[in-house]
């Protein structure tokens, strides 16, 4: 939606920079602020890796997702933009601090989609390279290798014998397809395993109904020799 150039905005020249004992009224006058730009959505939602048209063909979808995607990043800058140059030096530091210190605690557990996980790292990346530290791709992405999840001990050591040294969005794509043939194998070995107990249920009933066939030949011989 376009912003009306005669829509008068909050004088933000006039805010108070945070210092930690006036948070309500420095967070509600921005908030106002934010509501204006109308790009307040981003403080209370994450973006949408899943798209909402869920009954358009693929290709549309992922066209729909990246252009969500594209706007979120952009309002998410310009929303933390704003924050960050409201605030006292002190806490500018420590939020700096705080951002470095959840990028480094960040780590992969098995009982998560690990591409959900890969975009949380993602995300904590963003955020520390925002407060202008620098990072090449190949350091990223040899870090993100460091936080895989035990289960993917066995793929993290195959890589670190690769002679080629991936950005992070080319090691990214890499666990996507690693993730698909990770998927696809179990699918297989479901559907074996499902084939395995029909067999076994079937082997069984063949085994039950010659057992009966047999029970009623001699329950009949038994009952014709009783008659003579």
């Amino acid at each position: 939606m376009a912003i009306s150039l005669n829509k008068t905005f909050f004088d933000l020249s006039k805010l108070e920079p945070l210092d930690g004992n006036n948070f309500k009224r420095w967070s509600q006058k921005l908030l106002i602020f934010f509501e204006q730009l109308e790009v307040d959505y981003v403080l209370f939602n994450e973006p949408s890796m899943n798209g909402s048209n869920t009954t358009i063909d693929s290709s549309n979808v992922m066209v729909v997702d990246d252009i969500a995607k594209k706007k979120f990043e952009k309002d998410n800058r310009t929303v933390r933009g704003h924050l960050l140059n409201h605030m006292t030096n002190p806490l500018f530091d420590l939020f700096k601090k705080y951002v470095v210190g959840q990028w480094i605690k960040f780590q992969m557990v098995d009982n998560k989609p690990i591409m959900e996980q890969v975009h949380e790292y993602e995300n904590l990346t963003a955020d520390v390279l925002n407060e202008e530290m620098k990072m090449c791709e190949i350091f990223q992405a040899n870090v993100l290798l460091e936080k895989f999840p035990p289960s993917w001990s066995d793929y993290r050591n195959q890589l670190k014998h690769k002679k080629k040294n991936f950005t992070l969005q080319e090691f990214i794509s890499h666990m996507r397809t690693e993730e698909a043939n990770r998927l696809k194998d179990k699918m297989e070995e479901l559907s074996l395993n499902s084939s395995k107990v029909n067999l076994v249920e079937s082997s069984g009933t063949v085994v039950k109904d010659r057992f009966k066939g047999k029970q009623k030949k001699v329950e009949a011989y038994e009952e014709e020799k009783s008659i003579q």
